[in-house]
């Protein structure tokens, strides 16, 4: 069973930073992709962020376009940890931030569906 857990959320004002962490467990981290993704009141799911396993000690990372430039993720394989780092935020990244995972080939790391675990959440709040 993988347990996900999301820490590092709350409030800060428009052009501040926040870091978001990931604390996965049950299952061998370093092929997985993970994922951040963030549902805001009365909007879908949307896929925010992910790195994949590519084989060997490569991965590649993948943003959204809204957050390309300002969030970086970034992983800690030996500790299954995954961060993301939030910088410039703007009212319009408020939302729920969930981790996720999924061991699937070939990966999909858009795709909310492909992931099997999930997260419980982290509230990040930006005041305008």
């Amino acid at each position: 069973q993988v347990h996900l857990v999301e820490s590092g959320g709350g409030l800060v004002q428009a052009g501040g930073s926040l870091r978001l962490s990931c604390a996965a467990s049950g299952r061998t981290f370093s092929s997985a992709t993970m994922g951040w993704f963030r549902q805001a009141p009365g909007k879908e799911r949307e896929f925010v962020a992910a790195i994949n396993w590519e084989g060997g000690g490569t991965y590649y990372a993948d943003y959204a376009d809204s957050v390309k430039g300002r969030f970086t993720m970034s992983r800690d394989n030996p500790n299954n940890m995954v961060y993301l780092q939030m910088n410039s935020l703007k009212p319009e990244d408020t939302a729920v931030y969930y981790c996720a995972a999924d061991w699937a080939r070939p990966p999909m790391p858009r795709e909310g569906k492909q992931y099997d675990y999930w997260g419980q959440g982290t509230q990040v709040t930006v005041s305008s």
